[in-house]
């Protein structure tokens, strides 16, 4: 049984990490940490098909389930990820039920959807009876990341199916005229996050979102988000070395200020 699904069960929180390097090494130390799930980011990641095959590998040693956010919703990269061994698709800029509708075909087996059977190495890490347990475990989410999405937001609930939503708060920022950013307080974003959580929970799916600080996360979660993904590991890796730089730089600055030489 996916991990997942036991977690959401136990009503808890499921933390994710979000690869944007195409890199097996980073993928196999994310795996070691204790994430639940590790997502490989193949819309503004790096990623794509032939890097994501190794970091899957890398995964495969490792309690973390893995999840990818694809590029777009096209029925070609999404049943090719879900044949490698992915358990979850992400889907960006899911505007409306049909948009919704579509994604889940592509997902799931008959009779739920159209997914076509060729799993390979689906099958070879979860066994010959990955066909029969496939629609049970496998996850959906739609990203709802725009004015429309939003106003159509309980169309897009009502599929059935659908494992949940998963808000990008940056592009949801710029669809109402503001920056682009994370941890995002301005109305009427930060009014839309609270109402989607509320949604959500109404229509028995999974609210998820992505931030920028583990403080937001937690409060994210305290509102009702199931499924919490911070920053990633690009963003960490450049904050937490930039950080670094400056400190440096800074104690050399006080040194020469204060050296008699």
């Amino acid at each position: 049984m996916n991990n997942l699904l036991k977690i959401w069960k136990s009503n808890k929180a499921v933390i994710n990490a979000w690869l944007s390097i195409p890199n097996s090494f980073t993928a196999e130390a994310f795996g070691k940490m204790g994430w639940d799930s590790v997502t490989i980011d193949m819309q503004h990641g790096q990623n794509d098909y032939q890097s994501s095959i190794s970091m899957l590998q890398a995964l495969s040693n490792s309690n973390s389930v893995p999840m990818v956010r694809v590029p777009w919703s096209e029925p070609g990269i999404i049943m090719k990820m879900l044949d490698l061994g992915v358990m979850g698709i992400i889907a960006p800029m899911i505007n409306s039920k049909e948009d919704c509708e579509k994604f889940v075909s592509y997902c799931y087996y008959p009779s739920i959807g159209q997914r076509s059977f060729g799993p390979m190495r689906a099958q070879l890490i979860y066994g010959s009876d990955y066909f029969s347990k496939a629609n049970d475990n496998v996850m959906s989410f739609a990203m709802i990341e725009t004015k429309q999405a939003v106003e159509n937001l309980d169309e897009i609930l009502s599929v059935p199916s659908l494992t949940g939503i998963y808000i990008g708060p940056a592009d949801m920022s710029s669809s109402y005229g503001l920056p682009p950013k994370f941890d995002v307080r301005e109305d009427p974003v930060f009014s839309n996050i609270k109402l989607i959580s509320q949604k959500a929970k109404e229509y028995g799916k999974i609210a998820g979102i992505h931030n920028g600080t583990t403080s937001y996360a937690k409060e994210m979660i305290n509102i009702g988000y199931k499924f919490v993904t911070i920053l990633s590991d690009f963003r960490v890796m450049s904050s937490n070395s930039k950080k670094i730089v400056d400190e440096m730089k800074n104690q050399s600055s006080e040194k020469s200020q204060t050296s008699s030489y």
